[in-house]
């Protein structure tokens, strides 16, 4: 294949005519005609014209060297963070879920494990896609300081309440309200504290960052 069988290849995959080619570069509809039956040669300036027209390069036009077809990006971390958090997010409540119905401690590990499966799903996002790892990061982060903790916290609680306050400590995904309000109200106090202190000194450092 010439390089008169490549424009003129390009040109009927584009569905448009020798006429209407040459008015888009500038050339009259002869030029064209002349290009493609090797009766003469685009020059540079043209050569170029067609290449951006043709979204193609110049060496596929010249020396017939396909142009390397650019990777699309299919993945983005953005969305393994979305889906991570969601998993997250469902291993929480189907925790929580199961231990109210059948107060038995598997609720918690069925929780964990589908939080393990989430984080893990973003962490793979952060390697599969570095340029908007950062943001997709932060998007992460923001949530789950909420999600990922309740469960640990609320099982030290819990034993924490039973040792030293009189009643059999459970392990459960949500604080249990034992022999005492005191203690009841400073886990979830700690909780919130911890959580919303991490959360606004993350949005603090990152304010004013381009990602």
């Amino acid at each position: 294949m010439n390089i008169g069988d490549r424009i003129q290849h390009l040109r009927k995959s584009k569905g448009i005519s020798q006429e209407e080619l040459a008015d888009k570069i500038g050339v009259s509809r002869q030029a064209v005609s002349k290009w493609e039956s090797e009766q003469s040669v685009p020059d540079v300036e043209r050569i170029i014209l067609l290449s951006d027209y043709f979204d193609t390069t110049t060496d596929f036009l010249l020396k017939g060297i396909e142009p390397k077809r650019k990777l699309e990006k299919k993945w983005s971390a953005a969305v393994f963070s979305i889906v991570g958090t969601i998993l997250n997010g469902i291993g929480l409540v189907a925790s929580i879920i199961v231990w109210l119905e059948r107060q038995m401690t598997y609720a918690i590990g069925l929780g964990l494990i589908i939080m393990l499966i989430g984080t893990g799903i973003f962490l793979t996002g952060q390697l599969i896609d570095t340029k908007d790892k950062t943001k997709a990061k932060l998007f992460f982060i923001l949530p789950n300081i909420w999600i990922l903790p309740l469960i640990p916290l609320s099982c030290c609680f819990n034993i924490f309440d039973g040792l030293f306050g009189g009643f059999r400590g459970l392990l459960a995904p949500i604080p249990l309200l034992g022999n005492s309000f005191i203690t009841f109200g400073l886990c979830w106090l700690i909780y919130i504290t911890i959580c919303t202190t991490i959360n606004i000194l993350i949005l603090k450092r990152t304010r004013g960052k381009s990602f």
